[in-house]
């Protein structure tokens, strides 16, 4: 089995990318997902949210607030305690999955696509420090794509076409904030053992995907990208 750590910025389009992958064969697991399904009423990671921050951050419905919970971790600076939270659990999970289906199919390709590989402190396990990313995974997939192009990419997810002039500058400077808290592309290339350009057309991306899809796979049949001839490879 082959783990992949696929990550990009805001906008970068690294969920396209992923389901690129996974029409090519891929398990992908989707952090976003997973973590939304264990903040559900129910989940030890609700209960544990619900317990820190209080019950302002629970809706009428009993769901979590989501804007509320932002709010109080991006606007009080309190996100590194809502990651202490969450990050462990999600990545335990992913960890619990990967090796459910590495035991169905030793030779899958499973990826977790996640924009937060560098960024998180936490790792598969307990008290990990240091760059706990590289004992998650065999190879990192970084997707990167201009400043300019991921905003506009923001904006049109968020927004749409129908934007006055005020709103669309509104929903600029908000990606531009977001991205100022990740890691720059700059500094995740050189960690990264493999890099798809994404600034033009969706075809661009496929083609990249499609000729690197192949040196997953071998890699996955050879137990490990350095045992199958690779290194840090740029596309």
């Amino acid at each position: 089995m082959l783990r992949v750590g696929l990550t990009g910025g805001l906008g970068s389009g690294k969920s396209t990318a992923a389901r690129l992958f996974a029409a090519r064969g891929a398990h992908v697991l989707a952090a976003d997902e997973i973590g939304r399904e264990m903040m559900r009423p129910g989940e030890a990671v609700y209960k544990a949210i619900v317990e820190h921050f209080g019950k302002s951050v629970v809706a009428e419905s009993g769901e979590l607030d989501r804007k509320a919970l932002a709010r109080i971790s991006f606007e009080e600076g309190r996100v590194e305690e809502l990651n202490a939270i969450v990050h462990p659990a999600v990545i335990a999970r992913q960890a619990k999955m990967a090796r459910e289906i590495g035991a169905k199919e030793p030779a899958a390709v499973v990826i977790v696509e996640s924009a937060l590989v560098f960024e998180t402190k936490h790792g598969d396990a307990e008290g990990e420090t240091g760059e706990p990313w590289r004992s998650r995974f065999d190879c990192i997939i970084l997707v990167t794509a201009s400043e300019a192009v991921k905003v506009g990419r923001y904006v049109q997810r968020v927004g749409g076409d129908a934007l006055s002039p005020e709103r669309r500058a509104e929903f600029e400077a908000e990606a531009r904030q977001r991205l100022a808290r990740q890691i720059p592309d700059e500094e995740k290339i050189p960690l990264s053992d493999f890099v798809l350009e994404n600034d033009g057309p969706a075809e661009d991306l496929e083609l990249q995907i499609e000729q690197l899809w192949p040196v997953l796979r071998f890699a996955a049949e050879a137990g490990h990208l350095r045992e199958a001839g690779f290194g840090p490879v740029s596309n």
